[in-house]
């Protein structure tokens, strides 16, 4: 080794010990600084939030005499924080719910009516799956789900528990389960606890913790319809989160109450004091989870304390289904929380939709039949206001021996000053046989509403969960006659037969109503038609494939009678007396339109700007 390489590994040696230097007084510094914090912190640090209060005592192992430190400087908190858990049942014909003493919390809900798609009982949450604590401080930091309250009283619709301190007085929980109801009514009470809590701690924390499992047979439909909801007092609609995938907000403002909302059922929570502040967040567990959960919901509330000698705060529980009529029930706006659409789309579902759909279910038992009277309802209510558009759409194929005369008269598509003749002559065409070329869009515009109402409707009415029809064993989830076994990209683990027959019923009006279209044979419009007959199908049968049955067959039954009608109103029309029409107007002046004088001067423009840029041509 030369001396040049002895020198510079001095050098590297010199600088890693002078770095090493530098960073442990750098550490020690940084310690330092961090426990002069720490002791300020914890000095001026706010009662409601003193998470290292909570490690202060922390459990030692124990020593040679046996004995164990404590955890809590009060002896009757110790002693809970030791006790054994008991379970107790309060149950109503709809629910039943057990409740843990470790926490006094919420252990597990069943509802009674409903069961899930393995006919399976269905849970709202599963024993030991919730997590509902108090947080306060008490002289120290604490948690109720850390301790055994007694149960100091029950009956068959309520339930008390305690937890005592040493310093006098006690936390109680008060559960009662209302009647026939989904609805269960929490009182939280401070009793006897000003010697206990510091005047100066004016709040508490509440948090809540729910994992939801699947319920339905397709899990991309119930994910998709599953979310997280929260609303303000007084607003017209509570505001949501998640929706299919994992998601969290922070909400520094007053609210009133929130719901964890799967596909068809809710778990709600509403503070009638509202509370104050609160951190919201919703997760999504994998299709192959193993315990076969959904979501995993959490709410850490902020909630103000009052003062006296029994501060009592009222909470109430909503777990039960997602029925329109039964949320709307309990005056909180908690029916806001199923998807309905917008102002117009949510309009016409609650005031038309809805309605409907109860007169027919009161008559008839058969949803599939519902259904199919429902869609036929709809299309002969709007069927005046299409007609005109159906009959236009007739009478542009009656004229198809006219339009080849005009193709043919200008056949040079490449030619800008031939096509704006062709344009023009057309248009006179059309003008003199009645038929408006924009009519066609008609039926789209207005039945739009309709479909999307439908789209919204479907997948979220909870009547129709596990209603068989024809093949089809939950007209709520997609239907299957073929399963793959297997997850294929796109497509999923199975074959739709209400999704593939409302493609090929797609298909077929697409083409009924582009071979009466004016440019059925132009070139130009060969992607169109491509879109419309091919991709269009193709992508509605990807898309409904993994959702409501129900849905599928409204799409399927639309557009079966959107072709008969067409078929209908095409048989009624003459195509001669169309074309008598036509020859009997040639020759005459023909009123125009505002729109069709525009359109012509458009079109004169046009042609000067053409001819002005065929001189410059010559010229160069």
């Amino acid at each position: 080794m030369d001396k040049n390489s002895v020198i510079g590994f001095i050098l590297i040696a010199l600088i890693f010990i002078g770095f090493t230097f530098f960073q442990s007084d750098r550490a020690r510094k940084a310690a330092e600084l961090q426990a002069q914090q720490d002791s300020i912190a914890l000095a001026q640090m706010p009662p409601q939030r003193m998470a290292s209060e909570a490690v202060l005592e922390s459990a030692a192992p124990e020593g040679e005499s046996g004995a164990s430190v404590a955890i809590y400087k009060d002896s009757l908190l110790e002693n809970a924080s030791k006790a054994q858990e008991s379970i107790v049942t309060l149950e109503n014909d709809v629910l039943e719910m057990k409740l843990s003493t470790r926490g006094a919390k919420p252990y597990s809900v069943r509802l009674k009516k409903f069961r899930n798609y393995d006919s399976t009982d269905l849970y709202m949450f599963r024993p030991g799956d919730a997590e509902y604590s108090i947080s306060l401080y008490t002289g120290e930091y604490i948690q109720t789900k850390d301790f055994n309250f007694t149960l100091a009283g029950q009956t068959d619709s309520s339930v008390v528990m305690r937890l005592p301190f040493e310093g006098g007085g006690y936390i109680e929980q008060k559960y009662t389960l209302l009647g026939d109801s989904y609805r269960v009514d929490n009182q939280l009470s401070f009793v006897g606890m000003q010697g206990v809590i510091p005047r100066n701690v004016s709040s508490y924390d509440i948090d809540f913790e729910v994992t939801m499992p699947r319920m339905e047979k397709g899990y991309k439909n119930e994910t998709q319809y599953s979310k997280l909801d929260y609303y303000f007092d007084g607003d017209k609609k509570p505001v949501e989160i998640g929706r299919g995938r994992s998601a969290s907000k922070r909400v520094e403002s007053r609210l009133s109450w929130f719901a964890f909302q799967q596909q068809f059922f809710s778990t709600i929570v509403r503070a009638p004091q509202q509370f104050s502040s609160g951190e919201l967040g919703i997760g999504f567990f994998q299709q192959d989870d193993p315990e076969r959960n959904l979501m995993a919901c959490s709410a850490k509330m902020r909630a103000e304390l009052g003062q006296g000698d029994k501060v009592t705060v009222p909470l109430e529980f909503y777990f039960g289904p997602n029925d329109y009529k039964v949320l709307k029930s309990y005056g909180q706006k908690y029916e806001k929380i199923i998807p309905l659409g917008g102002w117009l789309v949510g309009w016409f579902t609650k005031y038309a939709i809805i309605p409907m759909f109860d007169f027919f279910s009161r008559f008839i038992s058969s949803f599939g039949l519902i259904i199919l009277l429902m869609t036929l309802v709809i299309k002969i209510v709007v069927f005046p206001l299409t007609y005109k558009s159906y009959a236009s759409s007739a009478k542009m194929s009656a004229l198809k021996p006219e339009l080849d005369k005009i193709n043919a008269k200008y056949p040079h598509n490449d030619n800008q000053q031939e096509m704006l003749k062709k344009q023009q002559a057309t248009m006179a065409l059309y003008k003199r046989a009645g038929v408006s070329p924009m009519g066609g869009c008609l039926p789209m515009l207005l039945t739009f509403p309709i479909l999307w109402a439908m789209f919204r409707f479907f997948p979220a009415s909870i009547e129709l969960r596990q209603q068989s029809f024809l093949w089809c064993h939950d007209l709520s989830a997609y239907d299957s006659i073929v399963d793959f076994g297997v997850r294929i990209p796109l497509l999923g683990d199975h074959l739709s037969l209400f999704a593939l027959l409302m493609a090929a019923t797609m298909w077929i009006y697409s083409k009924l109503t582009m071979s009466s279209q004016p440019n059925a044979g132009d070139p130009s419009a060969a992607s169109m038609r491509f879109m419309s007959l091919w991709m269009m199908p193709i992508m509605m049968f990807f898309i409904c494939n993994s959702l409501s049955a129900a849905l599928s067959y409204y799409y399927l039954l639309s557009q079966l009678i959107s072709i008969a009608q067409t078929w209908i109103i095409r048989k009624s029309i003459n195509p001669e007396s169309v074309l008598e029409k036509v020859r009997a107007s040639e020759g005459k002046p023909i009123a125009k339109s505002k729109w069709q004088i525009r359109l012509e001067e458009a079109q004169r423009l046009q042609e000067q700007q053409l001819k002005e840029q065929q001189k410059k041509a010559r010229r160069k």
